[in-house]
């Protein structure tokens, strides 16, 4: 089969593979039909090249029809169509029977002193072969995969795999007051969507980016925003949008690669383009993140607050502002998000023909898988306008 593979910093290539057979009784086989490509995945692009191996298959947010099942797996059956959760559990062990999908203890990579395995997602998280590929194998399919009708067009539901869920927890963790305000950090895929579940939960959310495609999109989708080009200083904007004290909460839907913090970007690129034997040891025990939107999101929520953080951060030795998050009495929530608990929320939401988050207005491009590498590079420099990249083998 045709797949996306790493093969060095700012290099993918799509190459044939093996095709993927069942392994255990509770795997499944999908035919692939969309793969979206993430913010995440540009971490892997560059950053996180230390934890990556060429050849291995990248994308984590998958929907297809299944082809096969193991002998475990009695929920699905070939024919289904289905979206493939980003993060890998079982459904039955002390962590998933609370919720906690993304800490499962059955695929936990503990090696790596890491959560729940990851599609196509670094040997930090299982090295498991990813879905930006013709086919896929999915362990623990007698739980993961999420039936959806047929009919509409992927793109409703695709969202499931990783994108709405995430931004759904990231605004339950951002406990918004009723009627509160919420800022939200980064108006890539997440924060749009997450702006956007914010008001239509009632809250006033306000965006703010540096992109004017993201701002357009999303100002036509109802949402207050901040040009981070024109404001002197974003934190003081917030407050003189929110009568002086600043946001009752704050979304970083940044993460680790955010502009504005140049020695730490000059420390992850030079980590990552350092040999592995060295690069890898030293940023697992001294990785630093751009800090500069985490920094913004402090300074702009209000007193007794909370900073919810659904970007992805990596780093080991970062300096955090401990005073002031003291002083300020704030309330940080973060982590992975535990997608099948956030099912029956977004489910209906994604299913509704009036489309009340504005799914089908988020991918700008959707090309083949040989134009991966091409899509990659644009999404990564935000060329032409790029949002959200959908992949259709």
């Amino acid at each position: 089969m045709r797949a996306v593979t790493w093969q060095g910093p700012r290099d993918v290539r799509v190459e044939d593979v093996p095709d993927p057979k069942l392994e255990t009784d509770t795997d499944a086989i999908i035919r692939v039909t969309s793969s979206g490509l993430c913010g995440s995945d540009l971490h892997l692009y560059e950053v996180l090249a230390p934890f990556l191996d060429p050849g291995d298959v990248l994308g984590h947010e998958p929907m297809g029809y299944v082809e096969e099942v193991g002998s475990g797996v009695k929920d699905i059956k070939p024919g289904d169509r289905v979206v493939v959760p980003f993060n890998i559990s079982c459904g039955h062990c002390w962590m998933c029977l609370r919720g906690y999908f993304a800490q499962c203890e059955t695929t936990q990579v503990r090696e790596q002193g890491s959560g729940a395995a990851l599609f196509g997602y670094t040997r930090l998280y299982g090295s498991v072969p990813g879905g930006q590929a013709e086919y896929l194998r999915v362990p623990q399919a007698q739980f993961g995969p999420v039936k959806v009708p047929e009919g509409p067009p992927d793109e409703r539901f695709l969202y499931l795999s990783d994108v709405l869920p995430t931004a759904w927890q990231a605004v339950a963790y951002a406990d918004i007051p009723p009627e509160g305000s919420v800022v939200v950090f980064g108006l890539g895929p997440i924060g749009q969507l997450a702006s956007r579940i914010a008001r239509h939960l009632g809250a006033r959310a306000i965006g703010v980016d540096l992109v004017p495609e993201r701002l357009e999109m999303a100002r036509r989708n109802g949402i207050e925003v901040i040009d981070a080009r024109d404001a002197d200083d974003v934190p003081t904007a917030v407050r003189d949008l929110t009568g002086g004290r600043g946001a009752d909460s704050a979304i970083d839907a940044v993460g680790m690669e955010a502009h504005g913090s140049p020695g730490a970007e000059f420390a992850q690129k030079l980590a990552s383009a350092l040999p592995e034997s060295i690069s890898e040891p030293l940023m697992s025990k001294a990785g630093v993140d751009r800090l500069a939107v985490f920094q913004q999101c402090v300074d702009a929520v209000r007193r007794s607050g909370t900073v919810s953080l659904s970007g992805v951060y990596g780093g080991m030795s970062d300096p955090l502002p401990m005073l002031t998050l003291f002083d300020k009495g704030l309330r940080l929530a973060m982590g992975q998000a535990h997608v099948k608990k956030w099912i029956p929320d977004v489910l209906p939401l994604a299913s509704d023909e009036s489309d009340p988050l504005g799914v089908q207005d988020l991918a700008t491009h959707r090309v083949g898988l040989e134009e991966a590498p091409q899509a990659y590079d644009m999404f990564q420099r935000k060329a032409d306008g790029a949002i959200k990249v959908l992949f259709q083998p």
